[in-house]
């Protein structure tokens, strides 16, 4: 008897043992189709994360979009691998049939699979060229509505080079370029608490710079000759805005987008003696205490 329980024991243990692998077998298959494995897809996708989009979003997104089939896992695989950072903003291109654990690497970590459009802004550009130049780069980026979102931003669109997705926003776009400024340029403020301008009138002074200087050779005494003739009550009368021949003190607005070279020395000027200058075919300066010596000077260099 004992032989036959010992028999009837063993069978059961082996059959609950052989339920126990099914029931596993089962439910891994089940988990890696539910939550690991990608949805059927017959092409690749491109997407775009925005600055600032949160993971609840962009997983909720990616669901929509039918690239994941579970929100929850995709938000965990992120946590792990980004320790609760969030998403990286900007195009991506997925590849079809990409598990969740990979879409995740790849926003987790900043994975594009797309290379950024690189696009330098040189200094003294009004918002029109930067537009223009935009559009030339950026397939889907609409003039009219950067120029309406930018009206009151032209000197604060900081000149510089910047890697641009095809599919960045308007916002997007004017947001790095005027943070850009404030990030640049903080190193004035203290130059300002000492002085009598602020950071609009050096912002205007520095795109006027930027028509009428050639250069850190002239630069500087430029900025204090034209600080002068404000101090003095003289106009500015200066080629690139012409309302400045008639009209005292600085443009209500800047003319253009200025470099930090042209904002260090609008607000750092350098004193002189001289009160006109001009530059001759070759792009020398010429300076004159007198507007009779100016005269002479214009004569001799541009004649």
């Amino acid at each position: 008897m004992d032989n036959v329980d010992e028999i009837i024991d063993t069978n059961k243990i082996n059959k609950n043992k052989k339920w126990k692998v099914v029931l596993i077998s089962f439910f891994s298959i089940l988990i890696i189709f539910l939550f690991l494995s990608a949805p059927f897809s017959s092409k690749d996708i491109v997407i775009h994360i925005k600055d600032g989009d949160s993971v609840d979003y962009v997983a909720q997104e990616l669901h929509n979009k039918n690239i994941i089939r579970n929100e929850f896992v995709l938000k965990l695989f992120i946590k792990i691998l980004k320790s609760g950072q969030g998403v990286v903003s900007g195009d991506y291109l997925i590849f079809k049939n990409s598990s969740v654990w990979e879409v995740a690497l790849q926003v987790g970590r900043g994975y594009h699979n797309i290379k950024p459009i690189k696009i330098t802004i040189r200094e003294g550009l009004t918002n029109i060229e930067i537009a223009n130049l935009l559009s030339g780069k950026l397939s889907v980026f609409k003039i009219e509505d950067f120029l309406s979102k930018v009206e009151d931003k032209q000197g604060y669109l900081f000149p510089d080079t910047y890697f641009l997705f095809p599919l960045d926003t308007t916002d997007e776009i004017i947001n790095k370029l005027s943070n850009n400024f404030y990030s640049r340029t903080k190193k004035i403020n203290s130059y300002l608490a000492f002085s009598n301008k602020n950071l609009s009138s050096v912002v205007i002074m520095a795109s006027i710079l930027e028509g009428e200087a050639n250069g850190k050779e002239d630069i500087g005494i430029i900025s204090g000759i034209l600080w002068k003739r404000i101090s003095i009550g003289m106009p500015l009368q200066v080629d690139i805005e012409k309302s400045t021949y008639t009209s005292k003190g600085l443009p209500v607005k800047p003319l253009n987008n200025p470099g930090l070279s042209s904002i260090e020395a609008a607000v750092n000027p350098i004193d002189s003696v001289y009160l006109y200058y001009l530059h001759d075919k070759n792009g020398n300066v010429h300076y004159a205490k007198t507007f009779e010596e100016h005269k002479r000077n214009i004569n001799n260099y541009l004649k």
